[in-house]
């Protein structure tokens, strides 16, 4: 198993310092600081209240938990977001609930257990509570090629061309 050193600084009392769930994950939790509403079609930052020194030649990916996918409407927002070498400050993860603006549902919001909550005031249908102490992402240390851009006049030709988005079909060959 290869390993880098990451310095972690807590820029809030409450932040959890990240750790690896079970031996052979790639990914660390990354925990909110705070409550934190999202209505549905916004866009919120969630606070680690964590900052990282990570070594050159590595970045943090910021990507989702498969769970909170599969399980709520919310999505992080430029997966995998990343976090360079040369940053300091506080990484926030990017939320966007994607739930369709139906209507009002008064008070009530959900949470990333599936349970829904008082929260104060009136909601749309579809609001999330990401709860102070809610594992919301999950950080990956991945190393990074800087690459050196050399301007041609000709690219060399290949079977695809300038073939993209979806020019490869859609169906699978399956046998049987």
């Amino acid at each position: 198993m290869n390993r880098v050193d990451v310095k972690v600084k807590k820029l809030h009392p409450d932040a959890v310092i990240p750790k690896y769930s079970h031996v052979f994950d790639s990914g660390f939790d990354l925990v909110s600081v705070e409550d934190v509403i999202v209505e549905p079609g916004q866009t919120v930052k969630v606070p680690t209240g964590l900052a990282f020194a990570i070594p050159p030649g590595y970045e943090l990916q910021i990507r989702p938990r498969s769970g909170i996918s599969s399980k709520t409407k919310l999505r992080v927002s430029n997966a995998p977001g990343t976090v360079d070498a040369g940053y300091r400050g506080e990484v926030a993860v990017l939320v966007d609930n994607i739930y369709p603006d139906t209507g009002w549902n008064d008070v009530l919001v959900n949470t990333l257990d599936g349970k829904q909550v008082k929260a104060g005031g009136i909601h749309w249908e579809g609001t999330y509570l990401i709860r102070k102490g809610d594992r919301i992402a999950q950080g990956v240390i991945a190393p990074v090629y800087q690459a050196r851009f050399e301007e041609e006049d000709e690219l060399d030709e290949t079977g695809r061309g300038a073939g993209g988005f979806g020019s490869s079909g859609v169906r699978a060959e399956v046998s049987g």
